[in-house]
């Protein structure tokens, strides 16, 4: 089963349990899905797709939250970090620190990076195969991390 679908499966048990919180967190995913579609790329919207899409979508109600807790929008907040921890149910096992920093490690040995110029050769084979398992801030730090060795 594809994302899409789980999502579109997601959407209809909610309808059906009457739990709004997580219909508006899958209403608002599908709708970014498809924006996606209809953005005139063409092709089809893959899961790693889907993922990209999840991550920007974390990221915005990460940034709403903190936000919200500055004004004490505690309503706000609660509603927000709700759809949030919805949205992350779609993606993967987050990797932990040295997870990540063992990855790069390796990577960094593969392409024979030296310096911080071969920072954007890490980058795009350390994006590729931590995609949707990292936030990309953190992917970026290491990789800047073990270059400056």
């Amino acid at each position: 089963m594809t994302l899409i679908e789980q999502i579109q499966d997601d959407m209809k048990s909610a309808m059906k349990e009457k739990n709004q919180l997580k219909l508006a967190a899958v209403r608002a995913i599908k709708s970014e899905i498809l924006k996606e579609q209809t953005s005139g790329k063409g092709g089809e919207v893959t899961d790693a797709d889907v993922l990209k899409i999840l991550q920007k979508m974390i990221k915005q109600r990460s940034e709403s939250v903190e936000i919200y807790k500055q004004q004490n929008r505690a309503d706000l907040v609660e509603e927000e970090s709700a759809q949030l921890e919805y949205i992350k149910c779609y993606m993967p096992k987050q990797m932990d620190e040295a997870e990540v920093a063992a990855v790069i490690n390796r990577i960094v040995a593969e392409t024979g990076a030296a310096s911080i110029k071969d920072m954007g050769k890490v980058m795009k084979a350390a994006n590729a195969e931590l995609a949707g398992k990292a936030d990309g801030k953190m992917i970026a730090d290491l990789v800047k991390a073990a270059l400056n060795k």
